[in-house]
């Protein structure tokens, strides 16, 4: 089955599903060999691995660049965060192209301005217009070619200070405009938004959520409002950060390595995510046999 079918139908599926973030081709192979069924390639998560600011200052083709990477060592779907469509209607349309030319499943778009800024940073967060993002989101389903690449529409009302109302105008234009779903926000610490959006909203269309701040909601909780997809967004990212300092600090100040043996990865494992087996294997195939051999 096509990546591209297979997010389509978790979007689909009468069951709670679930994607995690990965944010370069060693976390991508992570997630999928850990039992995930799709990754979200998150744009805080790779322009952290870049070491800048999640405000469009790694370029879209950097982005793509890793999405790629991913893509290439993974056989699971993956939804690209496309943060504001890197531009206006014309730059998500080539967006669109080039990710399906990488065998990505997905783009997840927001309904602020380019450059992009970080939705748990500012109170200041200007939200575009509803009628020029519902023109992104068709000229971005207008370029597809494969029937089962999905658009995202993800709506930051809640995040600029918007009541319900003004999310679920948004919601339902982007819905209308051709939105395979529509991804609502929230950075309050519980799920009261999301709760009330979802009384209100019905069955026009799946939802995502990404509960990062309100993550002791439990899980149930997501299933009984019929949510249908839930995003890890950040969290190999922020745990490689921690493990990371923990082990350079360590290995600073004792001079040896010997304390952080038992709890770093093997060699061989790191070995087995990069394929190197398969590597062996072709050289024994296609290299010529050495003299004695």
């Amino acid at each position: 089955m096509k990546k591209t079918t297979r997010l389509k139908n978790m979007l689909g599926s009468l069951e709670l599903e679930f994607l995690m973030e990965a944010h370069n081709g060693l976390s991508a192979r992570i997630v999928e060999q850990s039992g995930f069924k799709g990754i979200w390639a998150s744009g805080l998560s790779i322009s952290a691995s870049f070491g800048v600011r999640d405000n469009n200052e790694a370029s879209w083709t950097q982005v793509l660049e890793v999405a790629e990477f991913m893509s290439d060592c993974t056989a699971i779907p993956i939804l690209l965060d496309g943060d504001t469509g890197y531009g206006n209607f014309n730059n998500l349309r080539r967006l669109v192209r080039k990710l399906e030319q990488r065998d990505i499943a997905g783009v997840c778009i927001e309904d602020k301005l380019f450059p992009k800024t970080n939705s748990f940073l500012s109170e200041f967060q200007p939200l575009a217009g509803i009628d020029e993002f519902c023109g992104k989101i068709k000229a971005g389903k207008d370029s597809q070619r494969d029937d089962d690449f999905c658009l995202i529409a993800r709506v930051e009302a809640f995040i600029a200070g918007w009541g319900l109302e003004e999310v679920l105008k948004r919601a339902i234009a982007y819905h209308k405009a051709g939105a395979d779903a529509v991804l609502i926000h929230s950075k309050i610490d519980s799920c009261e938004e999301i709760e009330s959006f979802m009384r209100e909203w019905g069955d026009r269309g799946p939802v995502v959520i990404v509960p990062t701040k309100y993550y002791k909601t439990p899980t149930q909780t997501f299933r009984d409002l019929d949510i249908s997809l839930v995003i890890w967004a950040n969290h190999l990212m922020r745990s490689a950060i921690s493990a990371m300092r923990q082990t350079a600090m360590q290995i600073y100040d004792l001079q040896s390595l010997h304390a952080v043996e038992d709890r770093i990865a093997t060699l061989a494992e790191v070995f087995e995510l990069q394929n190197a087996d398969e590597l062996q294997q072709a050289e024994k195939r296609y290299l010529p046999a050495t003299a004695g051999n």
